[in-house]
């Protein structure tokens, strides 16, 4: 009677694990999902100074990048490459969350984990999407971020 009941008990908390791992699993995945959390962008670049919202995606690393900005505004120097986005270290490691995506304009990508890229045209890689700037096309997008460096303050919406 114990060795079943062991049994059942060894069993019932199997289950339990791989459920709970399984719901893990499905909060951190990236399909692209956009939650409720907000941020504000200032960018300024050669064509002036622009403010942006985005919001953030439904995965562990924009999670952690919101509790990174909950500490305080985060400035990141950004460059041009490969003229499809501007990118610039983090100065921290954010969990990775990679998966195989197309990036479209407005798109706020972590890359290896430590810098934030802002696209504004596509590229497909493995990547960890943190969220999206809203409401802007890849024509306005494209002005807003100009031709050369930008700065970017990245912070908590008010």
């Amino acid at each position: 009677m114990k060795k079943l009941l062991f049994l059942i008990t060894t069993i019932f908390l199997l289950a339990s694990t791989a459920c709970a791992n399984e719901s893990k699993s499905a909060k951190s995945s990236d399909k692209g999902e956009l939650s409720d959390m907000k941020i504000s962008i200032q960018i300024t670049s050669d064509s002036g100074s622009h403010k942006l919202t985005a919001t953030l995606a439904r995965n562990s690393s924009a999670v952690a990048f919101y509790e990174l900005l909950k500490k305080g505004p985060l400035t990141v120097d950004m460059h041009d490459y490969g003229n499809f986005e501007k990118v610039g270290p983090l100065g921290t490691k954010l969990p990775r969350n990679d998966t195989q995506i197309t990036t479209q304009a407005g798109d706020i990508i972590l890359y290896q984990g430590n810098q934030i890229t802002i696209y504004y045209d596509t590229n497909s890689w493995n990547f960890t999407r943190l969220g999206k700037v809203d409401g802007v096309t890849q024509a306005e997008l494209k002005k807003i971020l100009g031709k050369g460096d930008v700065t970017a303050v990245f912070s908590v919406m008010e």
